[in-house]
């Protein structure tokens, strides 16, 4: 028997035993995962170094760098995530629809685990502690499978975690990671359907295509962030230059950053000049389209080699750096037109004061997360109340935007008689 499929029939048993756990013995557990991560800081980060040092050598980029990065103020961070997990609602049991039949039958439809969850992602630790936080307080098993870039970070952290809850009573095997590094096993575990209930991918949008194109289990896709900001005519200046560096800088290799600017032309020359110069002085390569390219005549030659001109492939690219693409439109219908285009469904913002634009930019867009007059990067579970996420859902089935408890939990109905026959 495989590993995978070894892991996935333990996972399958455990997953029983979580379903019957209480709200207070998920609550306690998830404080004792949260003192493990504190307690065994040196451990972690000390794997953690090797899988830097390994990326650092093979030239990996600095997007990919500070996703897999981890040092005592973050280690500190993902901790206190768990504790915020503790602190919601218990998703179990929740009554989702409830009436009394014609036959005098009680009928309630009420959330349950989904059972085992599966990830396969890639540089990012702490999606392992968010996976296993969000699935435990679900009641539900979790088999992990992360990038190689990730190895021993993530290897660290499930053994930490997994160890801890089952110290605090969870069953064995409640989590599990996928230890070998033959890529097969990815294949593996994508094919167990029936054993696995639920499989989410998390990373690049290759990864991702692949598990959806691939998998027999069923898939909750997260999608790629070729996210947006819109300026429109009636844009409040005030808001524009702020809320722009936030979403491309703030944290450019995240999903919820920004790679194109749309502006109308009318306002074009009124903002796009400060735009650009900010933008080029802090390092951004720029891919602008005609008109836009007008705008950096006047820059410094140091910054005007950083705006080159925007090629097709540009509006539907996330870039994940310090770049982003830059087009004047002829107005609210282009720019609504465009991002459903080429946009990939993620986050999309508008800036404007006028209400009907506003409001028909908020609802003809074909997003997960729409915006007015704030920036893309509030798009995250722990931003929306959420405690963490264990994804993003560019899909429409079951989940979609950022994913907390709920979308871990399925439904079922009990149905409650007092002797009655069909």
């Amino acid at each position: 028997m495989s590993e995978v499929v070894d892991k996935a029939m333990k996972a399958r048993e455990a997953s029983h035993k979580m379903a019957r756990l209480g709200l207070i013995e998920r609550n306690n557990a998830l404080n004792a995962l949260a003192d493990a991560l504190v307690k065994e800081e040196d451990y972690i980060l000390q794997e953690n170094a090797l899988d830097m040092d390994a990326a650092l050598n093979a030239g990996t980029d600095a997007a990919l760098l500070d996703r897999l990065a981890l040092d005592s103020g973050r280690l500190a961070k993902i901790a206190a995530g768990l504790r915020d997990i503790v602190a919601l609602a218990d998703p179990l049991g929740r009554v989702i629809s409830g009436t009394t039949l014609y036959n005098g039958i009680l009928m309630r439809q009420v959330s349950v685990p989904m059972g085992v969850v599966a990830m396969i992602y890639e540089a990012r630790p702490d999606v392992t502690v968010d996976a296993a936080g969000l699935c435990l307080k679900s009641g539900n098993a979790v088999i992990l499978r992360g990038g190689s870039m990730a190895f021993r970070s993530n290897t660290a952290l499930t053994k930490v975690l997994a160890q801890a809850g089952q110290d605090s009573g969870l069953p064995d095997c409640w989590l599990q990671s996928v230890e070998t590094t033959d890529r097969s096993a990815t294949t593996e575990l994508m094919s167990l359907h029936g054993l696995i209930d639920l499989l989410i991918p998390r990373g690049s949008g290759s990864l991702i295509k692949s598990v959806v194109e691939n998998s027999k289990v069923p898939v909750i896709e997260t999608g790629e962030g070729n996210c947006h900001v819109y300026i429109h005519s009636a844009a409040e200046a005030a808001y524009i230059l702020p809320i722009v560096l936030n979403a491309k800088l703030q944290r450019p290799g995240v999903c919820n950053a920004i790679e194109s600017l749309l502006i109308d032309s009318e306002v074009a020359s009124a903002y796009l000049p400060s735009i650009i110069d900010a933008l080029t002085d802090e390092g951004v390569l720029v891919h602008a389209d005609e008109q836009a390219m007008a705008f950096a005549a006047s820059l410094p030659e140091s910054q005007r080699a950083l705006v080159v001109e925007a090629a097709e492939e540009d509006w539907s690219t996330e870039y994940l750096a310090l770049e982003i693409a830059i087009k004047c439109v002829s107005g609210l219908d282009e720019a609504i037109n465009h991002i459903n285009t080429y946009g990939s469904h993620h986050s999309d913002s508008i800036l404007s004061q006028d209400y009907d634009a506003v409001q028909r930019f908020l609802l003809e867009v074909d997003s997960a997360v729409v915006y007015a007059n704030a920036s893309t990067r509030f798009t995250d579970g722990g931003e929306f109340g959420f405690g963490a996420e264990i994804g993003i859902s560019t899909q429409k089935l079951h989940a979609r935007g950022p994913m907390g408890l709920a979308a871990l939990t399925t439904g079922k109905y009990i149905l409650e008689g007092t002797g009655q026959v069909r």
